[in-house]
């Protein structure tokens, strides 16, 4: 679980290492979610069943049927006990629930007992993750039709077993929040400038390898100095936030583009995989959009397309000079429509000259994309 980068891959992890150190043939993760009142199966692992998934895109149970996740063990927690686990089995005589002063104290619940003998298992182990205090979900481990019955010496490791996984699964959420946060803008919840870097490098490296398309959409909004200046910075705020909802909106048009703010009240769109024609198209749709914002005065947009006569891209870097070239371009041409690298002559194209050219621009540009 501690080499694990998502929620779902702790989960996996746990599923497997608590199945194999309790003896059991099949084990699930179930989380509860409250606001829609149901357990959801994150992860099945172990021998499964006709119709289980290792990773079910939908299973789900109404919490309803399981009143002891909603109900007893949220008051046990409540009141300030220790959650326990409690065994089941698919046998004739009555359910043996094994918890804390209630050895065998059938607390039966009858759609885990069918679902065992629907599935050919004949006991399983239950034990409920607590995590921050509060019911998350649970840990459910079962062994075959035949063999031994879980006993209260298993249903105890199990309840150390669920409190391990909880430990595991509040660090991969912890790690998955501050990978959130490295990772977004604050202000407008796009995409930050760590996150392009990322995400360029490793779509060059397709490109290098499998010739797939790489474009990028620089865009710089016109007017926010103005907006703060008389306005007040809030204000300006909003301006940022809308564009960023237009920005986003926009990049929505090609399947996984990453919209993100480079910083200021510079933005971007980093498509892979699109044809250049249709990230030209959708850069023009982006700056008809912020035209009609009632803030601002529009936005200056390039476009730079390894789909486009630009010459070799070895480097990130070249294809944000590039983009950022014909950015300037439009710009100072005050233009309504995005200016494209490469698009008037190829490699020859005024743009194309402009961003390799060793002084083209003054400082800031350069501080921008140092590495």
């Amino acid at each position: 679980m501690a080499a694990a980068h998502t929620p779902r891959e702790s989960a996996h992890a746990a599923a497997r290492g608590v199945c194999r150190a309790l003896g059991g043939s099949f084990a699930a993760i179930s989380k509860w979610e409250r606001e829609l009142g149901k357990l959801r199966v994150l992860v099945n692992t172990g021998e499964l069943a006709e119709g289980e998934e290792e990773f079910p895109d939908d299973e789900s149970y109404p919490v309803h049927e399981f009143p002891e996740i909603a109900g007893f063990v949220h008051e046990q927690w409540a009141g300030g006990g220790e959650s326990s686990a409690w065994v089941e089995t698919a046998g004739a005589l009555p359910v043996a629930v094994v918890a804390p002063g209630e050895p065998g104290g059938g607390r039966g619940n009858a759609q885990r007992v069918a679902a065992l003998r629907r599935r050919g298992r004949g006991c399983c182990v239950v034990a409920p993750i607590v995590l921050h205090g509060r019911a998350w979900g649970e840990l459910y481990v079962a062994r075959r039709t035949g063999e031994p019955v879980f006993g209260r010496a298993d249903a105890d490791f199990a309840g150390v077993l669920a409190a391990v996984t909880a430990a595991g699964i509040a660090q991969t959420e912890r790690l998955a929040e501050a990978r959130r946060l490295a990772f977004t803008d604050s202000l407008t919840g796009l995409a930050n400038r760590r996150a392009v870097d990322m995400r360029l490098d490793e779509a060059l490296e397709l490109h290098r390898r499998d010739g797939v398309a790489v474009s990028l959409v620089v865009c710089d909004l016109n007017g926010l100095k103005r907006v703060n200046d008389s306005r007040g910075h809030a204000v300006g705020d909003r301006l940022l936030e809308r564009f960023g909802s237009v920005l986003s909106l926009c990049g929505a048009m090609l399947p996984g583009t990453l919209a993100a703010r480079l910083g200021g009240d510079e933005f971007c769109l980093l498509a892979v995989g699109a044809p250049a024609d249709e990230v030209v198209k959708v850069a023009g749709e982006l700056c008809d959009r912020a035209g009609e914002l009632d803030l601002g005065e529009g936005v200056a947009v390039g476009v730079a397309s390894t789909g486009d006569p630009i010459g070799e891209v070895r480097s990130a870097r070249r294809l944000f000079r590039l983009a950022d070239a014909a950015q300037y371009k439009a710009k100072a041409a005050r233009s309504g429509e995005p200016v494209v690298a490469g698009r008037h002559g190829g490699t020859d194209d005024p743009v194309v000259r402009l961003a390799d050219a060793p002084d083209r621009r003054p400082g800031p540009e350069r501080r921008r994309f140092r590495r």
